[in-house]
């Protein structure tokens, strides 16, 4: 499966189509430029928003008690950190990822999302395909996804205007010496989610040796 997820191939919604032909409009006219459109869209899609809940997930792997208010009050906890939560953020819960139990999370309904923590959601988590295979295949969905849980036992979150979700990883192995900044950097988007998993240590490794040459 590609990096982009695309596994659906259920048409584009009503709104969507629009704001596509509003896009296409203002394109022609020479009032937005595309390529500088699609890179502010990625950018919060995949970089800034995701950061805000890296570091969320990070400061709760090295940080005991804020591990613990966190999982009291997720909302609030994550506001300690400088990320209001706003109205998509207002009620929140922390699901956690241990060695038996893996935790996805979906909206059945439209696109519930934590956007103070995430960001943008990607087009997958709205399509219509995703939305019915975590229900009724959530194994089989990782799968596509790349992500191999074992037995794990798969619990599946039904995001909602009342309680929105957000996944924390397992530590990855190999990760006790790195700072809280460098374990954000392990934290991916997809792991928050729950259709991915955290960067391993060596492959941050591996990362920086290579931007450093």
């Amino acid at each position: 499966m590609s990096e982009e997820h695309d596994h659906h191939n259920a048409p584009p919604s009503e709104p969507a189509q629009r704001v596509k032909a509003l896009e296409q409009l203002l394109v022609e006219k020479g009032l937005v430029n595309s390529q500088a459109l699609d890179e502010l869209i990625d950018t919060y899609e995949r970089r800034i928003g995701p950061r805000n809940g890296a570091r969320v997930i990070a400061r709760a792997w090295t940080d005991p008690e804020y591990r613990k208010r966190l999982f009291e009050n997720a909302a609030k906890a994550i506001e300690e950190l400088g990320f209001p939560p706003g109205p998509q953020g207002e009620h929140m819960m922390v699901v956690e990822n241990t060695p038996r139990t893996h935790n996805m999370v979906v909206c059945t309904l439209c696109s519930c999302y934590p956007w103070s923590v995430l960001g943008l959601p990607p087009v997958w988590y709205k399509s219509t395909a995703y939305r019915a295979r975590a229900v009724s295949d959530p194994r089989g969905l990782l799968s596509e996804f790349g992500v191999d849980v074992g037995g794990k036992e798969i619990r599946v979150w039904d995001s909602s205007s009342e309680m929105r979700y957000l996944v924390m990883p397992e530590r990855p192995a190999g990760s006790e010496s790195l700072s809280e900044d460098e374990l954000a950097e392990l934290v991916t988007r997809d792991s928050m989610i729950g259709t991915g998993l955290p960067k391993s240590a060596a492959r941050r490794a591996r990362e920086t040796n290579r931007a450093a040459k």
